[in-house]
């Protein structure tokens, strides 16, 4: 089942992030570039450049997982401040 029965936080990597990066590097980015816990169970969620591709990573209780989107039109908002990243409660 995906989903939660839990209030969940969702943490925006504010800077661009490379969408070719997978697990542990998505990891390392939450841990040194938000400095928060990637086995928490909230969302992190890192946008290419272009604003066209978003990753999510998060982590269910039992593994990782990544959710990816690629926006065939148009651009998603930018999320947060660039330098300190934002997160939404």
């Amino acid at each position: 089942m995906i989903g939660s029965t839990r209030q969940v936080a969702v943490h925006a990597y504010g800077a661009p992030a490379d969408m070719r990066k997978s697990f542990d590097a998505l990891s390392l980015l939450v841990v040194e570039g938000l400095g928060r816990d990637v086995l928490s169970g909230d969302l992190f969620l890192f946008v290419s450049r272009n604003r066209r591709r978003a990753k999510v990573i998060n982590w269910d209780g039992t593994g990782l997982c990544i959710f990816a989107k690629r926006l065939e039109e148009g651009v998603s908002s930018r999320p947060g401040n660039a330098a300190t990243g934002s997160s939404y409660d």
